[in-house]
């Protein structure tokens, strides 16, 4: 199953293979489906940075936020595969009312719920 390593190997190519590999064979869901009814294992993890420049320090905690959950799944547990949870609103919505010079819901509404969104 395994091929010997090139010392010479294209690493990107190799990544591009790897990732061809799990399309055409749809491994993703398939970790998925065979951990069905294994007891769950819930990860919350907040927004990114919804209002703020990405710096080195969202990396670190994304790199821990995402082995926890690898480690669940690996140990059999059934983890909802979705980053972020449903917190992105607010950030960003106080960020708009700022932009167009607007503040609560009455002035969202007067202002029109689908030009705001």
């Amino acid at each position: 199953m395994y091929k010997k390593v090139d010392t010479n190997l294209n690493f990107v190519e190799r990544e591009k293979e790897v990732a061809q590999f799990w399309k055409d064979h749809d491994i993703a869901q398939k970790a998925i489906d065979q951990r069905e009814g294994s007891d769950t294992f819930t990860f919350y993890d907040g927004p990114p940075t919804a209002n703020g420049k990405p710096h080195i320090g969202h990396v670190l905690t994304r790199v821990i936020k995402d082995m926890l959950p690898r480690y669940a799944s690996m140990k059999g547990k059934n983890v909802l595969r979705k980053a972020g949870w449903d917190t992105h609103g607010l950030p960003v919505e106080l960020e708009v009312e700022k932009a167009i010079g607007i503040n609560g819901k009455e002035q969202i509404e007067a202002y029109g719920i689908e030009p705001f969104i």
